[in-house]
């Protein structure tokens, strides 16, 4: 099992721009998801040790996002192109029953359709 990075890792530097892991993935999904895991104002970033990235199963679907006001904190974010709307890496199960995952609650499941209106449709 690996470990986590230590949020030492992330203090100051240089601030980078993060873009989504797949820009330039060009090869069609085969199926679209009907959900999207999106990122609420509850992420603290887990000071650095995300919880939910390692429940993930799609390399690079969740980045870290520093937060430049307050290294070596930041936020996690999801590559909705990369995302399989899969529910892993929230902590909810079936009637609310906790499970593993996000310990914060800072992860929506959002209908795919209801996300593509708001910010555009996905080029599958």
């Amino acid at each position: 099992m690996e470990t986590a990075t230590p949020a030492s890792a992330y203090q100051a530097g240089p601030v980078e721009k993060y873009e989504p892991k797949s820009k330039g993935i060009d090869k069609p999904r085969k199926k679209v998801p009907k959900l999207l895991a999106v990122i609420n104002e509850c992420c603290t970033g887990c000071a650095g040790s995300p919880a939910c990235v390692d429940y993930c199963p799609i390399e690079d679907c969740m980045y870290w996002v520093p937060d430049p006001e307050h290294p070596p904190f930041g936020t996690i974010d999801v590559d909705p192109l990369l995302c399989i709307g899969c529910k892993l890496c929230t902590s909810k199960g079936p009637d609310g029953a906790f499970l593993e995952g996000c310990p914060w609650d800072a992860i929506d499941m959002v209908v795919t359709e209801e996300w593509e209106t708001v910010h555009g449709k996905l080029p599958y």
